[in-house]
């Protein structure tokens, strides 16, 4: 049975057992806009013996995580400023990410959105890591406004149906009669708890991936390319190759395909990228290579030396690694500077973004060239797409929270800076302002041109 089914079962499961705890509980529910939050006095008993165990050690941790906020709100800004000028200069940034730049993260969204390049993401996981992410965030805001002496009023849940969310109440009044840096400790307290969280679960993931994974087979994400010139192309004809329609280039008495696409804007340029006509492209090759004549391929070491111990027209037969399935191809070896040639390489992936640059730095933990198979089979590749996505979107909260704008910790943090370092509260009210506008501005020239991508 599919793992999906069973994550569907559990969703189903999870959402009659949050409905019947509600309506038990129904008299310590208060609605708060969509929310339904749940208030409990548990929580108080933690924070409490906490700051009174370690009390040294938080007031000393307060310039650690002020200087924190400082950094993750300057990282953040100047990271959107930089993603929003390349979305909004790229022509192709809008269709590839496939979905709106403010989305949240719901159960299943790679499979809605059809995004091929992140991992699944079920239920299951949305559930733990709402978990471990949200419970320290609070946890911390509490513990600092401990610290700093203001009252907290209650600590509990807040459920939107069957999705969660975990909050600490404060004070308000007592926040805000509180120091401008007792202050800001609280508000960047709960980000700094997401980054230690974060790294955390980057140690247990690297260490948890050395010992569960082996090398098995190498991946290749294109097939052999070269520049030609435009001037040299001397003739061009329409061709299917595994269904896909390919323009056909004679140039330079060599043989070259493009898109359709690139063919329609020849007058506009004077070279084109095109794949040249190898055996890899001929037969749409795809998925990790794993085998050669039942010769294991586990690095490009060894794929190297394996197709070099063969001649320009033999015939092999390629083992490759789908998502799901193994796939055989038989191929006739082309021929490149007098080797046996097959036409694949790799073009080393650039995160562009916010996420997209925490994704490629998360990826860095293994080797992108390489497939590797887990000892454990589907367990083991279960509990590695879960901490991948833990260690993802905890770094995520911690930058995101920090934003200078709206609701966002980092809108009050920036707010109470500017108001410490002016000493008019007005001038810091308008700071605040121009600041989320500026930003709600970027994102809807986004969401703008990702209508008119789709459209």
């Amino acid at each position: 049975m599919s793992f999906v089914l069973y994550d569907l079962i559990f969703l189903v499961l999870f959402t009659l057992a949050v409905a019947l705890f509600l309506y038990k509980r129904r008299h310590n529910l208060k609605r708060d806009g969509l929310l339904y939050l749940y208030r409990t006095k548990w929580g108080i008993k933690f924070i409490e013996s906490t700051t009174k165990k370690f009390p040294k050690l938080l007031k000393s941790m307060q310039y650690l995580i002020v200087a924190s906020g400082y950094t993750l709100m300057i990282a953040m800004f100047w990271l959107l400023i930089k993603f929003t000028y390349f979305y909004l200069q790229s022509p192709y940034a809008a269709k590839a990410l496939k979905v709106p730049v403010i989305m949240p993260l719901i159960p299943y969204l790679p499979d809605l959105f059809k995004i091929d390049y992140l991992p699944p993401f079920y239920f299951t996981y949305w559930i733990i890591i709402i978990a471990i992410i949200a419970i320290p965030h609070e946890f911390a805001h509490g513990i600092f406004a401990r610290l700093n002496k203001i009252k907290i009023l209650s600590t509990g849940f807040g459920f939107l149906g069957p999705f969660l969310a975990a909050f600490v109440e404060q004070d308000e009044k007592q926040m805000k009669k509180a120091s401008k840096f007792s202050q800001l400790s609280v508000l960047a307290a709960g980000t700094f708890a997401n980054i230690v969280v974060a790294l955390l679960f980057t140690l247990i993931l690297w260490m948890f991936f050395a010992s569960a994974f082996v090398p098995a087979g190498v991946n290749f994400n294109t097939y052999s390319i070269d520049i030609v010139n435009v001037s040299s192309i001397s003739a061009i004809s329409l061709v299917s190759i595994g269904g896909q329609n390919f323009s056909q280039l004679e140039a330079n008495n060599r043989t070259y395909f493009a898109s359709p696409e690139s063919i329609a804007s020849l007058n506009k340029t004077s070279y084109i990228l095109a794949y040249d006509d190898s055996p890899a492209f001929r037969v749409k090759l795809s998925g990790a290579i794993t085998e050669i004549n039942n010769q294991k391929i586990t690095n490009y070491n060894e794929l190297n030396s394996t197709l070099h111990a063969f001649k320009p027209g033999d015939n092999v037969t390629i083992t490759t690694q789908g998502t799901s399935a193994k796939s055989y191809y038989n191929i006739t070896l082309g021929e490149r500077d007098s080797r046996a040639f097959l036409g694949i390489g790799v073009i080393p992936s650039q995160g562009s973004g916010i996420l997209g640059n925490i994704f490629s730095v998360v990826s860095k933990i293994k080797d992108p060239s390489i497939y590797y198979e887990s000892k454990f089979g589907d367990f083991g590749i279960f509990i590695m797409n879960l901490l991948w996505w833990l260690v993802l979107i905890s770094f995520s909260v911690g930058l995101m929270n920090m934003l200078p704008a709206g609701l966002f910790d980092g809108g009050r943090f920036f707010y109470l800076t500017i108001w410490a370092i002016t000493k008019k509260e007005k001038i810091a009210k308008w700071a605040f302002k121009l600041s989320t506008w500026f930003l709600l501005a970027l994102v809807a020239l986004m969401i703008v041109k990702w209508l008119f991508a789709i459209l």
